[in-house]
């Protein structure tokens, strides 16, 4: 692993332990050229994903993306962060064992809006309005208007 801090490639690891998701492997590690410690996270990635975008353009998954793209819609949402990983780990895992490594860009969006419609609805518009492209305040209406269960007609 290359050193953030002088680019040294030969570091040493100092410490291993699960992160806080268990889905991955924190390493402290220290670089016996400028002295500089630093952490790193490993997790385990089945195959290289390619997603198709909609106009045909490919390009390779990026976990990274897809989570701040999750968190964005999260902010200021009264969800348990670890309960946020826990749900990107498995959208990740769900797409990996998919079968296919070439994944439509709307299928990834579907799966997210899956997930986020059982954890948070506020987040799951959120969402939607930016994967669906809301353009006017009557986007926003008929999609919360098709989220509401049918009620019976006041008498």
């Amino acid at each position: 692993m290359r050193c953030p801090f002088c680019g040294n490639v030969d570091t040493q690891v100092k410490d291993s332990r699960p992160a806080e998701d268990h889905v991955a492997i924190r390493r402290r590690r220290f670089c016996p050229a400028c002295g500089g410690r630093f952490t790193t996270y490993e997790r385990v990635q089945l195959r290289d994903l390619v997603v198709i975008k909609s106009k045909g353009k490919r390009e390779d998954f990026d976990r990274d993306k897809l989570e701040r793209s999750i968190r964005i819609s999260m902010q200021k949402r009264p969800v348990d962060p670890d309960r946020i990983d826990q749900m990107i780990s498995g959208i990740v895992r769900r797409l990996e064992s998919m079968g296919d490594t070439d994944i439509q860009s709307n299928r990834i969006g579907e799966i997210v809006m899956e997930s986020l419609a059982r954890i948070d609805t506020v987040a799951y518009v959120r969402f939607a309005s930016v994967y669906k492209n809301f353009q006017a305040a009557d986007d926003f209406e008929d999609f919360v208007h098709e989220l509401r269960p049918m009620l019976p007609p006041e008498e």
